[in-house]
């Protein structure tokens, strides 16, 4: 056997799924979908492209597989008590795939493909089994259920995608921008705005300055939830 191919056969053998995987969610946290090409996967890896086509499949596999691990992850977060209501349990799942978005800004726009390409694989699934549960512990009719978890699950990608940067046409956005500069010259603009015309957005420039994208978050969680429970 040639000296080259004994030793791509050794690095093949030591390469695993996991790294493959791992290595793929570092790159897009660095880059975004951009820097996920089988070029980057081999100079990290120092492998071949054959491997990882092996190990994972093409790039539009390795995405969705990087998408599966990350939201796998979120949605084996638990209670830490024993007693958590499914309101709770609710807020606890719609956090960690908040958080998620929030640590890897790439999973936004993939999240949201998986959910409408692939409706039985694990992503779509694992998220409206989780939160379906505790819409009928919520005490909805089961007749309203599929409506209900819909509804829920509408609003956190819905949320959630609003503070992550999504990938495709994002033409007069600064992906490098302050948060905090955009809403003080987002709250200044709205403030010049005529008062007797626009007097709820006078109301709030000062709320904007200083509102928590988290706690912004879960009052909708609060206001959807206390909906939910009025369904008959």
């Amino acid at each position: 056997m040639p000296t080259r191919a004994r030793r791509t056969q050794r690095r093949n053998q030591v390469l695993s799924r996991e790294q493959i995987i791992d290595t793929a969610i570092d790159l897009l946290d660095a880059g975004g979908e951009g820097a996920l090409t089988v070029r980057a996967m081999t100079d990290r890896l120092a492998t071949g492209s054959g491997a990882i086509y092996y190990h994972v499949g093409n790039r539009d596999e390795l995405l969705d597989t990087a998408t599966e691990t990350v939201i796998t992850a979120a949605l084996a977060t638990r209670p830490a008590g024993a007693q958590a209501t499914p309101a709770d349990e609710v807020r606890l799942v719609a956090l960690a795939l908040f958080d998620a978005i929030a640590e890897h800004h790439w999973l936004a726009t993939r999240l949201i493909l998986q959910i409408v390409r692939n409706p039985v694989g694990p992503v779509t699934v694992g998220i409206f089994e989780r939160l379906g549960r505790q819409v009928g512990a919520l005490g909805v009719p089961q007749a309203r259920w599929f409506d209900a978890a819909s509804t829920l699950v509408h609003y956190i990608l819905g949320a959630i995608s609003q503070n992550a940067r999504v990938e495709g046409d994002t033409s007069g956005i600064d992906p490098e921008a302050d948060r905090e500069e955009l809403f003080d010259a987002t709250s200044r603009a709205w403030q010049e705005l005529d008062a007797e015309s626009y007097p709820f957005l006078h109301a709030i420039v000062g709320q904007i300055r200083e509102h928590d994208d988290r706690e912004q978050f879960l009052t909708g969680i609060a206001v959807v939830l206390d909906g939910l429970t009025r369904l008959r």
